[in-house]
């Protein structure tokens, strides 16, 4: 099974500018495609840096995936980066320069000079046209493994990867396996309580593997397995799956993307209950939780006195009653 790491690259992340997304989202599709990604390294404008990570990166890793730097700016530095780690000249390609040109022709903008370092990559590389910007993006096939550099905004990276990394990664490494995961959501059960009773599950489990995430308010358990398509998956799941149900018991409340609000909302329709809320510290959070996570379980159902915008929250009132009527 192929091996990748991703490389954000931006000071701006360091910064606390801005938040990334995008290797989140990445890491998602790589476990889809049955991909095992080890390690996501975020490293700033700085060459010297760039070059060490990238280089480490594409010593331990099948694939590797760059996302920004590929801007017009002289902080792009992506291209001149990856070109130097793999040992190749940094060479303009003209039909990538007509991609930019014609980019900015469609919407009836002048292009500056500084934009023409965009259709420049790695000699060699394979390009790859970008729709939804002027950055165009490329691939590089280094005997020690891919490089794929994509642009570091969200929706011009995430089409590129469905469009033109996915189907790249399934020919070049025959990827015939899937990662899927089954996620059981606790409450009331601390995260070390519940390592005490599934913890020689989680030290003995191979395929599928057994982890635990601490989270605000609830304990997450993960079953993963790798298999050669969903259902298969979930059949190596459903037994460890029943195994944990029956440690934890009800202290597990959810599944994968339900949340508390959602179960809450299916208990008071099933059993024809609703619900009245006053907030006094919580400021009305309650009963928009309630609202937003599945309006239509609670049309009519859900009655809010909320306390006047003016008056402050105390921090002594909390939630002063709830009652289920």
């Amino acid at each position: 099974m192929a091996n990748a790491e991703i490389v954000a690259i931006g000071s701006e992340l360091l910064l606390g500018q801005i938040v990334d997304t995008n290797s989140a989202w990445m890491a998602q599709r790589l476990t889809a495609l049955g991909v095992n990604l080890y390690f996501k390294s975020v490293v700033g404008d700085n060459p010297g840096r760039m070059k060490e990570v990238i280089q480490r990166a594409l010593e331990r890793a099948d694939i590797v995936i760059t996302s920004g730097g590929l801007g017009p700016t002289q902080d792009d530095l992506t291209r001149e980066i990856v070109a130097e780690v793999t040992g190749r000249k940094l060479v303009l390609d003209d039909n990538l320069l007509e991609q930019v040109e014609e980019h900015f022709r469609r919407r009836g903008r002048t292009m500056t000079p500084n934009n023409r370092r965009q259709a420049y990559m790695p000699e060699g590389a394979i390009p790859v046209k970008n729709p939804n910007g002027t950055a165009p993006c490329f691939i590089v096939e280094d005997p020690r493994g891919v490089v794929f550099s994509l642009p570091g905004v969200p929706v011009e990276m995430k089409w590129l990867f469905e469009n033109e990394v996915e189907p790249y990664l399934r020919r070049k490494f025959n990827l015939a396996e899937v990662i899927h995961y089954r996620v059981l959501k606790i409450v009331g059960v601390g995260e070390s309580a519940v390592d005490d009773k599934i913890g020689h599950l989680i030290a003995n489990s191979s395929n599928p593997t057994v982890g635990v995430l601490a989270l605000p308010g609830q304990v997450d358990v993960r079953i993963a397995a790798k298999a050669a398509n969903r259902d298969e998956a979930m059949k190596l799941i459903a037994p460890l799956e029943t195994e944990v149900r029956e440690l934890l018991g009800n202290a597990i409340f959810a599944a994968d993307d339900e949340t508390m609000e959602h179960v809450v909302g299916k208990l008071l329709r099933a059993q024809r209950k609703s619900v009245a809320v006053y907030e006094d510290l919580t400021c009305g959070q309650l009963a928009e939780r309630l609202q937003t996570a599945s309006p239509e379980q609670f049309a009519g159902d859900l009655s809010v006195i909320r306390k006047p915008r003016h008056v402050h929250c105390s921090v002594m009132g909390a939630i002063r009653s709830a009652a289920i009527v």
